[in-house]
């Protein structure tokens, strides 16, 4: 994969919250979330690479210079695995990439969006999503939902097998959620209240395949 391909990133009410559980995680009663740019919409953010110095420890009397990484310390060892096995690796632009790809795959499932989705899920992911969107029609619901404000994110868990690679996101955001019926009356939620929210994203690409695309793989609240 090339250091451009990387910026590639292709990156849910009882019975949603059911649905969703087992490929999406349980949610704290607000459907919630972005996510990886369209490929006509991605562009090449300025480069952060993963050298040595980048993935060096963080000072244990230095908490600010920590606070400022991509990643936490723990998942330090991953990212050298990673590195080893796609040299072309750059957490500075995946990270960018996974933040845009955290708010689109949220905007595209409360408005019903399943070509985005499809571009950004792998296959059960997606169709946990899709199954979710054609259960709210069925009831004539619709969400009202906005993502106020993503407070931060970062790498917490990598994974390098002989064939794939995941990467966990955690993402600390602000989420508006409302839920209107088919007449258009609210019948949960606020959105003059915004629900401070942490998400677990996991997404995951095959190693030397020629598809640059990282896909959603899990999400849970954490």
């Amino acid at each position: 994969m090339t250091a451009f391909s990387i910026v590639l990133l292709a990156m849910i009410a009882a019975f949603l919250g059911m649905r969703l559980y087992s490929v999406l995680g349980k949610r704290t009663g607000h459907e919630q979330e972005p996510v990886l740019p369209r490929r006509e919409e991605r562009t090449a953010p300025t480069p952060l690479r993963l050298d040595d110095a980048d993935v060096a420890p963080a000072p244990r009397d230095a908490a600010a210079d920590a606070s400022n990484l991509v990643y936490e310390p723990a998942a330090e060892a991953g990212l050298r695995a990673l590195l080893a096995s796609d040299r072309h690796f750059d957490a500075g632009r995946f990270m960018e990439g996974a933040e845009a790809a955290y708010r689109m795959i949220l905007e595209a499932y409360w408005a019903g969006d399943r070509d985005t989705l499809r571009d950004l899920c792998d296959d059960d992911s997606y169709q946990a999503f899709a199954d979710a969107i054609a259960a709210r029609e069925a009831s004539g619901e619709r969400l009202d939902n906005r993502l106020v404000g993503i407070d931060s994110t970062k790498i917490v868990a990598v994974e390098v097998g002989r064939s794939e690679a995941r990467i966990t996101v955690r993402y600390q955001a602000d989420i508006s959620a409302v839920t209107r019926d088919a007449d258009g009356k609210v019948i949960a939620g606020s959105l003059s209240d915004a629900v401070p929210t942490t998400d677990l994203w996991t997404f995951r690409r095959t190693l030397g395949s020629s598809d640059p695309n990282w896909l959603l793989d899990e999400a849970e609240t954490a």
